[in-house]
């Protein structure tokens, strides 16, 4: 979500001088670089879309004892960052803001549980080899979108959004698990219902995994 901010700011203000209805930005993060694609109409950026660094399936339909849950089913997925993933109906978990605080409570239990017993290792950037947080995922609330997920990172903070590097790890997971093919455009809720659609762009070897590129496209204001 921050670089869907980030390029509207800085094309709406000046900050950087692109000519076109789709000028294209490659910005540098912590995971790679990536480049967003402003879509503008009438002079306003109505929408960008940037496609993300290789995202793919870590870790496998595992399962785990976490303290005070019980037995847990998950995977672990990058897309940008590392990731574990479970399903909200398994949890018996709402995802909306009347599970605010289990959301978290659970969240930040998975996370640690996985971190205690799995390596989380980058193929190629050592820096990234840890776990970011934990995301839920279930039914749409809206029937006309695919998915709603929340996203619990770092010492328990909630995302407002859907995740950018979330849904691109959910793109490589979901892709893997012949769940979403290539150029399969899919819209995913946040715990707020507000969302971002992602896409599999491209597929590739990457050392020892099958990763996708994602093209994430999003709303900033």
């Amino acid at each position: 979500h921050a670089i869907i901010a980030i390029t509207r700011y800085a094309i709406e203000t000046g900050f950087v001088n692109k000519e076109g209805k789709n000028p294209v930005l490659d910005i540098d993060v912590p995971a790679g670089r990536v480049r967003s694609r402003v879509h503008i109409r009438d002079g306003k950026v109505e929408e960008v879309s940037f496609l993300n660094v290789p995202s793919f399936l870590f870790i496998q339909d595992e399962t785990i004892e976490v303290k005070g849950m019980g037995r847990i089913n998950f995977d672990v997925a990058f897309g940008g960052a590392f990731y574990t993933f479970c399903d909200a109906d398994d949890l018996g978990i709402n995802l909306d803001s009347s599970d605010y605080n289990k959301l978290i409570d659970y969240g930040k239990k998975i996370k640690l549980a996985v971190m205690e017993n799995f390596r989380i290792e980058h193929p190629f950037e050592p820096e990234l080899s840890f776990l970011y947080g934990t995301i839920f995922t279930g039914k749409a609330y809206d029937l006309d979108n695919w998915s709603r997920n929340v996203c619990i990172f770092a010492e328990g903070e909630v995302d407002r959004s859907p995740t950018g590097t979330g849904i691109s790890a959910r793109a490589g997971l979901h892709y893997t698990k012949g769940e979403l093919a290539v150029n399969q455009r899919v819209t995913i809720e946040s715990i707020l219902g507000t969302t971002m659609d992602v896409e599999v762009k491209e597929v590739l070897d990457y050392g020892s995994f099958k990763a996708v590129i994602p093209e994430v496209t999003g709303k900033a204001y």
